[in-house]
């Protein structure tokens, strides 16, 4: 599978640097879609980030509500 990807990838930059667009032209566009990937990836790590931290805040109030309880019956015990 990782050749396969390769070779993908390989064949997509033979065929732009092939294209029969100026030099000029095809340095931009390899510079927009590289852009355009960084900020979709860039995009994926603030998604991932803000998901973390919610289940961190999550797990957080889960902790504090068991720890809450806990003394709750500890208190009814003594």
């Amino acid at each position: 599978m990782n050749k396969v990807l390769v070779g993908f990838t390989a064949g997509i930059l033979v065929g732009i640097l092939f294209a029969p667009a100026k030099g000029s032209e095809t340095r931009e566009t390899i510079a927009r879609r590289g852009n355009e990937l960084k900020d979709k990836f860039n995009d994926l790590v603030d998604s991932m980030t803000d998901k973390f931290d919610s289940l961190k805040a999550d797990a957080e109030d889960l902790v504090d509500e068991g720890v809450r309880q806990a003394k709750a019956y500890q208190n009814e015990v003594s």
